[in-house]
């Protein structure tokens, strides 16, 4: 087994180790989600020398140096306002939904007109549009890392993947009975899952366009699916008010997470793949166990429905988005509410931590976004300009770019 070269992930911190074993190249990551400015450097080393046995003494200065510059990384500097860059007015009819690559270099929108565009961020321009369904494309994402591919979710039951640097298409993917709601490519850019308004979430090979597996049990729509970190487990979230966990292997069924008492709008993995999180139409949201498929914590205080839920990186974090206008900072440790964010005006119905998990985004239907400071619930900046409901909003892969998307037809580009 001989060490080839180190690769360093950012954004959660982590070193991967590339080697080679009988020939072959693998593989290896370490995570380093508690890394910050204050950790010890000598005792992160020395824990990442005691789990990976790659890490001879002779490699242990470049280690030193890596967890440095990672760490350097994490740093919040000082604080600067973002200035729009950019107004596009990106469709003739209604958006869906947007996404940005990995590096925040191009993005997608969906729309009501049954195309997806791919823009570049930095010039503000179309690169492609990807046409061929024939109803709205409501679904739209890249296969990060890797980027070269792009898959689209229609109301025509159908998903296409399409070659991401010309938009011609690879496959159109058949066998949903309803509506594409939701999809996601597996962390390593081979797998696609669909999600749809027929009960079942399906698994598709990328490169071949082959169906796998076929998730069943919902009783009511599918509204949102992610894979875990190392593509093992698929999360499902249901109108039935239920999240389901399935085994991606072998297409079982590992959990059925029920105790919410209304729908459930949305739910996610953290990066380690321990916990899960729902968000509900019963003013609640609740923290799950992935191991045992238990309720380690149900987190109430909203007034309204919750719309979204996210995690930090590290997942010690967990943040609530609601009707009643307000966000909820929640420890995933005790369980406390440790900040209530204030200032919209209306519902909010998206919300994301920025890479470094300093900064919370929210996206709300008082027609702005809003940036907050984590640790002390203070609005930072507020995004306004748009003239109708903000649904969307995102940061990029470095969080010094933002994309908002609205009802009134237009993203907005920031930096």
């Amino acid at each position: 087994m001989r060490l080839k070269r180190f690769l360093l992930r950012y954004y959660p911190p982590g070193i991967a180790f590339e080697y080679e074993q009988g020939g072959k190249l693998k593989t290896r990551c370490v995570d380093l989600l508690d890394l910050g400015p204050q950790s010890d450097v000598e005792r992160v080393v020395h824990k990442i020398q005691e789990v990976e046995p790659l890490v001879t003494p002779s490699r242990l200065d470049s280690v030193r140096s890596i967890v440095h510059r990672l760490q350097e990384k994490q740093t919040k500097g000082p604080w600067n306002k973002v200035q729009l860059q950019k107004v596009l007015p990106v469709h003739r009819l209604p958006l869906t939904n947007v996404e940005f690559d990995k590096p925040g270099a191009r993005f997608l929108t969906g729309s009501y007109d049954r195309t997806c565009k791919v823009w570049s961020t930095s010039r503000g321009e179309e690169e492609l549009s990807l046409e061929g369904h024939q109803n709205v494309v409501y679904a739209v994402a890249f296969n990060n890392p890797y980027r070269d591919k792009i898959a689209t979710g229609s109301f025509d039951k159908t998903c296409r993947i399409w070659i991401a640097h010309n938009g011609r298409c690879l496959h159109t993917l058949h066998g949903h009975t309803a509506e594409i709601m939701c999809l996601q490519f597996g962390p390593h850019g081979r797998l696609l899952a669909t999600g749809s308004l027929d009960c079942t979430a399906r698994l598709w090979d990328a490169e071949h366009g082959d169906m796998l597996a076929l998730f069943k049990g919902h009783t009511e729509e599918i509204i949102c699916l992610n894979f875990s970190t190392d593509g093992h487990v698929l999360l499902t979230a249901s109108f039935d008010r239920t999240v389901s966990l399935w085994d991606v292997n072998t297409g079982r069924r590992r959990h059925n997470l029920v105790g919410h008492s209304g729908e459930v709008n949305s739910a996610k993995l953290s990066w380690d793949g321990s916990l899960a999180a729902s968000a509900s139409v019963d003013k609640t949201a609740k923290v799950w166990d992935v191991g045992s498929g238990k309720c380690i914590a149900t987190l109430t205080g909203h007034t309204d429905e919750v719309l979204d839920i996210c995690f930090n990186s590290s997942g010690k974090l967990v943040a609530t988005a609601s009707m009643d206008g307000k966000v909820r900072i929640f420890d995933t440790i005790e369980h406390r509410c440790l900040t209530v964010l204030v200032g919209h005006e209306a519902g909010i119905s998206k919300l994301c931590f920025s890479p470094q998990g300093s900064r919370i985004l929210t996206a709300s239907t008082d027609q702005t976004a809003r940036l907050w400071d984590v640790l002390t619930g203070t609005c930072l900046q507020i995004l306004d300009g748009h003239s109708d409901e903000v649904f969307c909003c995102a940061f990029n892969y470095t969080g010094d770019s933002i994309l908002t998307a609205s009802k009134d037809n237009t993203c907005r580009i920031w930096h």
